[in-house]
């Protein structure tokens, strides 16, 4: 394992602030600790000689060395036990007591005194405000938590101590073991990245599991699973939805992309399966922590019983999977071995008067077929079906084939003990059929996960000195919006842009008309008028005798709209031809924990109302643009739907690509809208542009 090791397989624990009086949460934690721990547990509390019959000390520094510390004391003089922990060389700490940045005010400032602390000594801390740890190979219960978990090989971290009690007390009953179990508390110094790349580095962990709430350095965690998931499967459950950040968005990419779908887009790039409910996060770790990669999606089903029969086949065709189609020499082996009732195609019916032999042939003969790779047996009771022996067929078919198989034994006390002998062998039984199928199909997500290339992103040549001079007219207006003034900004990352130019008087309008061949388009140029053309402040196809009275046109509309917004003047612009091409919008907005969120989809004036897009976390490669335009609905009409002339889908992920450097290269850009990016046969071009900039952050960044 890695720098963390101490806290998992440390030989002396101390608990600061043990203590034998009922109730405490320093007496919890000792008891537990003298109970299981294999290594030695020293009481630190300068009150006391002896705490449970174990020595006492008045100090960190007064006792023998200390691998790990859980801290138990009042918050107000948790910062002074952390020095003289640190005095005493622990590099190992546990805070379990609450009173800090949860609670605010004074609360926040000793959070920040925590964390100075742990920087200053170099201080692994779990915690504040932390259940505490587990760790079964050594049997250590660092936690008040009334249960021990089973030894296993899932390790598990939570930000809510409450859900770790619960789920080790449903997992105990359910016989589901565990490696290690961390309670993250605030995530004031080691938060989830740090227990992914330690896990990731322990050879008994075979899934990583968690409960979060949040994630503190998105894109750090996207690089740690990124090489984690390489051997080591992580499934997670993310609480605390929040459409906040869409809310606070002005951009047409802010409104659509919101915090949700930064977490959606940031767990899938980093090959994170997620689980929709604590049920389907253990479903899914049975399974990857058990049994084989499928080598396909093909899923035979083999049941006694129709009903339950179909119900699999339905949830086969709701995941990712399919029913395998039977090769004519598996059939015909089928209707061989079979009875004449029984339903030789997939799913197999061996009705209702199946013995193990039956079943057991059966799926032999449907794990033998090439186009499988996985299978669901489902069992209804019978008085001529034993579940024991069922249970070691289907564990020796499973060897034998070296194929994944999950079971739906249905039935209660009559499966109990077939399902712990499948489970001591790594098989899951589940009792509903559609459970079964979710296992399966969790694994043949993290079989698709492991096989996907991840190139580095491409970096373009461009011009970041002139990006940085456009971004830095902001400092000079009154807003921190940039327009279609800025189109120069586009320019500087070789994103193509129309002829035009900007006016500010109908006659220079007439001039620059005249020097772009044929009809031109015009637009209203203000930061505090988004939806141009629901006010009138678009005029498309304007001749150049008729541009002298659009341009008047255009800025009364506006000035009637809103008396009071600022208008930069008047765009000219070389009008494109959209009969044979596709309007599309590529934007970001900044989210708080993953950074620049990217966007594709179809664009113009119902961008937010058909909301056909799909998002990334930036940087990304040229795979993962590909991938953007692939997923949007409309894609199809990119690739030249009903007899359309393809659009040159390849400038369109350039595109992609070169606004994922440009606002990777500037944090100071938080939002940016081109909307609509224009993408046809001959290539793409940006026509509108909505940038939001932070001028103060824009003074940090470096060229």
């Amino acid at each position: 394992m890695g720098r963390l090791s101490a806290l998992f397989d440390p030989e002396t624990v101390a608990v600061v602030g043990a203590t034998d009086r009922e109730g405490a949460v320093g007496r919890a934690i000792l008891e537990n600790l003298r109970d299981g721990f294999a290594g030695e547990v020293v009481p630190i509390n300068p009150s006391r000689e002896a705490v449970l019959g174990l020595e006492c000390y008045e100090d960190a520094t007064s006792a023998p060395p200390i691998d790990l510390a859980v801290v138990v004391v009042p918050p107000d003089i948790v910062i002074e036990s952390m020095r003289n922990l640190a005095a005493a060389g622990t590099e190992n700490v546990v805070v379990i007591t609450a009173g800090f940045a949860e609670t605010g005010g004074e609360g926040a400032q000793r959070e920040r005194q925590l964390r100075e602390i742990a920087a200053e000594y170099d201080l692994n801390v779990v915690g504040p405000n932390s259940l505490g740890i587990m760790a079964t190979s050594t049997g250590m219960n660092a936690t008040f938590g009334p249960e021990d978990a089973l030894e296993g090989s899932i390790s598990f971290m939570s930000q809510s101590g409450a859900f770790i009690t619960a789920v080790l007390d449903w997992a105990n009953e359910q016989g589901i073991g565990f490696r290690d179990v961390v309670s993250l508390g605030n995530k004031t110094v080691l938060d989830e990245t740090d227990f992914v790349r330690e896990w990731g580095d322990d050879p008994e962990t075979d899934v990583i599991i968690g409960y979060l709430e949040d994630i503190d350095d998105g894109r750090g965690f996207i690089d740690a699973a990124r090489e984690v998931t390489d051997d080591t499967p992580i499934v997670l459950v993310k609480s605390g939805r929040t459409d906040a950040g869409a809310q606070a968005a002005s951009s047409h990419t802010g409104a659509i992309a919101g915090s949700e779908r930064a977490y959606e887009a940031g767990l899938e790039q980093a090959g994170v399966l997620r689980a929709r409910s604590v049920q389907e996060l253990f479903d899914y770790a049975r399974a990857l922590s058990g049994l084989p990669e499928p080598e396909s999606d093909g899923v035979a089903v083999v049941t006694n019983a129709g009903g339950p029969g179909v119900l699999t086949t339905d949830a086969v065709g709701d995941s990712t999977l399919e029913m395998a189609d039977f090769a004519d020499e598996t059939i015909d082996r089928l209707g061989e071995a079979m009875p004449d009732e029984a339903n030789v195609y997939n799913p197999i019916d061996a009705i209702g008067d199946a013995d193990v032999e039956r079943f057991g042939e059966a799926l032999e003969i449907a794990l033998a077929d090439p186009n499988v790779g996985s299978a669901v047996v489902v069992a209804a009771p019978t008085a001529v079906l034993s579940y024991d022996d069922l249970a070691e067929t289907v564990i020796e078919r499973l060897e034998a084939h070296d194929t994944p198989v999950v079971t739906c034994l249905m039935g209660g006390e009559r499966a109990r003990n077939a399902e712990k002998t499948l489970r001591e062998s790594g098989v899951p039984n589940y009792f509903d059929p559609s459970r079964a199928v979710s296992g399966l199909d969790a694994l043949a997500r993290y079989r698709d996960i492991r096989d996907r290339t991840v190139k580095r992103p491409e970096t373009f040549d461009v011009d970041r000195e002139r990006a940085r001079e456009i971004l830095a007219r902001t400092k000079r207006r009154t807003d921190n919006r940039l327009g279609v003034e800025s189109m120069d900004l586009l320019e500087a990352y070789g994103i193509p842009t129309p002829d035009g130019e900007i006016v500010d008087d109908p006659d220079r309008a007439r001039e620059v008309a005249a020097s772009i061949a044929g009809d031109v388009v015009m637009k209203i140029v203000s930061p505090d008028i988004s939806h141009k053309s629901d006010i009138g402040g678009v005029k498309v196809g304007v001749a150049d005798e008729d541009v002298y009275d659009a341009y008047e046109d255009v800025v009364a509309r506006a000035r009637n709209y809103q008396p009071d917004a600022t208008i930069t003047g008047v765009q000219i612009q070389e009008m494109l031809d959209l009969e044979s091409s596709t309007e599309t919008i590529v934007g970001m907005n900044r989210d708080p924990q993953f950074g620049p969120l990217l966007l594709y989809g179809l664009g113009g004036i119902f961008v937010e109302i058909l909301e056909d897009t799909s998002v990334r976390v930036a940087p990304i490669d040229e795979g993962e643009a590909h991938e953007m335009v692939d997923e949007i609905t409309a894609a199809p009409l990119l690739r030249g739907a009903r007899g359309r002339e393809p659009a040159d889908v390849d400038d369109v992920v350039e595109t992609i690509q070169r606004l994922s450097q440009l606002v990777t290269d500037f944090p100071s850009i938080l939002e940016l809208d081109i909307n609509p990016l224009v993408a046809g046969p001959d290539g793409v071009q940006a026509i509108d542009l909505r940038l939001t900039v932070d001028a103060d952050e824009l003074d940090t960044e470096e060229l």
